[in-house]
């Protein structure tokens, strides 16, 4: 019976609730991305990342889906807080929220051919708010990475902790492979697929909190 009382806590429900939208984050991020990435015309999944889809006119979705995205992972970074004594891994996540914010707001710069009637290639002369837009969101990836070594510290022994450190590994590579791949189809690929994986295991990490909470 005092497990049940615990659990059900105005404080354990805040807590589950800020978890919850851990779950959620990745999910809509990917599916709004996914939708706009099959309908804008001229957009390359296997060229484009999904960054340039804030351009053109229609980029104000991506814009609000990475501030809307980067919100709710910064609701998860407290309730993470509250579920775990792990500060940094929180803190951590919340500055990965944070990047996601500062992408959507300072948008990206048209490139590679996208939108329609870009020069194929990078920009020549790249814009303040484009500029910030890389900053900003490379410190959000390396924050990601840093929290997925910390965290692991904090999760159960065996496949949480290896699994947790494979993905910090794997966005790591992601990141540096698309940093300097120069618009490869092969590092893009690479890299869409890294923050699919690390989107996933936001959302298992925060639902295995929340069923602990």
């Amino acid at each position: 019976m005092t497990t049940i009382a615990a659990e059900c806590t105005p404080a354990s429900r805040i807590t589950r609730s800020l978890l919850g939208y851990g779950v959620l984050a990745g999910p809509f991020y990917i599916v709004v991305s996914l939708a706009q990435a099959f309908t804008r015309t001229g957009f390359d999944l296997s060229r484009h990342e999904w960054s340039l889809l804030e351009t053109g006119p229609r980029g104000w979705i991506q814009s609000a889906n990475l501030i809307i995205t980067g919100l709710m992972v910064i609701a998860c970074a407290i309730g993470v807080g509250r579920a775990i004594p792990s500060k940094w891994g929180a803190r951590l996540l919340a500055v990965y929220g944070l990047g996601a914010v500062g992408a959507g707001f300072f948008t990206a710069d048209p490139m590679l051919g996208f939108p329609a009637g870009t020069p194929d290639g990078p920009p020549v002369a790249p814009s303040l708010h484009g500029t910030l837009h890389i900053v900003t969101a490379g410190i959000g990836f390396l924050a990601m990475i840093a929290a997925c070594f910390v965290l692991a510290r904090h999760l159960p022994a065996g496949a949480w902790r290896i699994a947790t450190r494979t993905v910090g590994v794997l966005f790591l590579a992601g990141f540096a492979g698309v940093a300097s791949g120069g618009g490869s189809a092969a590092l893009n690929i690479a890299f869409t697929l890294a923050i699919v994986i690390v989107w996933t295991w936001l959302a298992l990490v925060a639902r295995h909190l929340y069923k602990n909470a």
